[in-house]
């Protein structure tokens, strides 16, 4: 239990550094998923 408990404090560590980058790439693949939502000919 204290190995996955440590585990996970190392997850939230890196997501604490990093939320912005995260928060960066999610909105590129959101732009990417909207423009090709908007530019399908199904539209």
């Amino acid at each position: 239990m204290q190995h996955i408990q440590q585990g996970f404090r190392g997850f939230t560590l890196l997501v604490d550094l990093n939320w912005d980058r995260l928060l960066y790439v999610g909105a590129i693949g959101l732009a990417l998923g909207l423009g090709a939502y908007l530019g399908s000919p199904g539209l």
